[in-house]
């Protein structure tokens, strides 16, 4: 196992070199200078998108130019969203059967699940790619796929999702606000959303960094009293963090310099 993990990572830095030094290249370009299959580039991609270092777009990837933009390390919500889904980890236990959305944050959870029978059913389809424990089973949901973040929404979608019944749904979204409850930026996600919360028989986690909190956009997809917890970070705000507590919201801001198994409010 351990061997096969340096012969991943050498790969991948071969990978990111070659992006460094054409700036952008496509699938069928990397196929071509690394000698592997176009599945391995993308999982490759995938893996390099999600922690920070590239931009995947339809085809291929660019490289982030980090000093002085907002992808600069010091800037970069890629910490903390692994702080949150590392953290969100511990609430899986094994048999359990749960929903992720399509957020980024909350696909990061099938990382952090270790030595647990789990089943995920999921609208990501950029879940194919992430590296996850074997014992993970990974159910998609099926539906219309839509670019750029592969998500799997309509009727399709929702019919497949209506006939499942889950204990833990782990969502992310792209606001949380205590008056506004859960909102979305993209109204085809409203009903998936809504569908996984409600075919949940148990706690629904938010996972979604400090930046989401009190943002209001166009489309909502549940009350606040809908979800159990939330889990951020510590750049939460005082009076933020006190509204959510009081609306019984169980609440953990986390460090990601500091052990990820320790709670910070």
């Amino acid at each position: 196992m351990k061997t096969k993990k340096v012969i991943i990572d050498a790969r991948r830095d071969a990978l990111l070199k070659e992006l460094k030094t054409a700036g952008h290249l496509t699938v069928d370009e990397l196929v071509e200078r690394l000698h592997v299959s176009p599945l391995t580039i993308r999982r490759d991609l995938q893996y390099l998108n999600d922690h920070g270092f590239i931009d995947r777009f339809y085809g291929g990837a660019s490289i982030i130019n980090f000093v002085g933009t907002e992808h600069d390390p010091a800037s970069s919500n890629e910490p903390y969203k692994h702080a949150i889904a590392k953290y969100a980890a511990q609430y899986v236990k094994d048999n359990d059967v749960l929903f992720i959305n399509t957020s980024s944050t909350a696909l990061l959870l099938l990382s952090y699940i270790k030595g647990k029978r789990v089943t995920v059913v999921t609208n990501n389809g950029k879940a194919i790619f992430i590296d996850h424990d074997p014992m993970i089973t990974i159910v998609l949901c099926g539906g219309e796929l839509r670019f750029p973040k592969e998500s799997m929404v309509g009727d399709f979608a929702l019919n497949n999702l209506n006939k499942v019944t889950v204990n833990k749904c782990f969502l992310g979204c792209s606001g949380i606000d205590v008056h506004s409850g859960i909102s979305t930026s993209i109204i085809q996600e409203v009903s998936i959303n809504e569908a996984m919360i409600r075919r949940c028989n148990g706690p629904v986690f938010i996972l979604a960094d400090s930046t989401k909190v009190g943002l209001i956009h166009q489309f909502n997809a549940c009350d606040i009293h809908a979800i159990q917890y939330l889990i951020t970070d510590k750049r939460l705000k005082p009076e933020q963090l006190d509204e959510f507590l009081d609306a019984g919201i169980n609440t953990i801001c986390l460090d990601p310099l500091y052990n990820f198994d320790s709670k910070y409010a």
